[in-house]
């Protein structure tokens, strides 16, 4: 596999994770440097760490997930949409200041969730010749510098727009879970 073609896929992996960080930067909990790098770092290093991990599991594992993979994701990413919504919804600080996405369980489910794509490429990229070190690593900085261009595109939108724009990221959100679900179903 060529440089141009890993790229491609780098950037296809990546979409996800850049729809997830624009859904976040527009309800403002990633203003400052420190959540924007934790976001967009373990978003870049998940991606690259599935990767390398499903070409190690090779065909293995493939049967085992590719079953599931769409309903994790979907339930995973619909879970924190509905929450970005209802808190969208709602009018208090101290909702927004708990379910912080850059902390804890949040930020892992949102990074299993954006992820389980590069796990696929990965285990496809086990039956191609690859440099799976050179393309982890494309993976991970083209999704780590994705993510931070959608934290803070979105979070310019959400100064604009307040309220409304969290409650679009969480609709966002649930827009990819469903279509992830819906790509696996049909």
């Amino acid at each position: 596999m060529d440089f141009f073609s890993i790229l491609l896929v780098s950037v296809g992996v990546a979409m996800d994770a850049f729809a997830v960080s624009l859904g976040i930067g527009t309800t403002g909990q990633a203003r400052t440097r420190r959540p924007i790098f934790r976001l967009s770092f373990h978003f870049g290093f998940f991606q690259a760490m599935m990767t390398l991990l499903g070409y190690l599991a090779g065909t293995t594992i493939a049967s085992l997930i590719s079953g599931v993979d769409h309903w994790i994701a979907f339930i995973l990413l619909a879970f924190v949409g509905g929450r970005m919504i209802q808190e969208g919804f709602g009018g208090g600080e101290e909702k927004a200041s708990c379910a912080d996405p850059s902390r804890g369980g949040m930020l892992m489910m949102l990074c299993v969730a954006t992820s389980i794509d590069a796990l696929a490429v990965g285990l496809s990229m086990a039956l191609v010749t690859v440099n799976i070190m050179n393309a982890s690593l494309m993976i991970g900085l083209v999704t780590g510098g994705l993510s931070l261009v959608g934290l803070l595109l979105g979070g310019r939108l959400g100064a604009c727009f307040g309220k409304r724009m969290e409650i679009l990221g969480g609709l966002i959100l649930v827009g990819i879970g469903l279509r992830v679900l819906i790509t696996h179903l049909m």
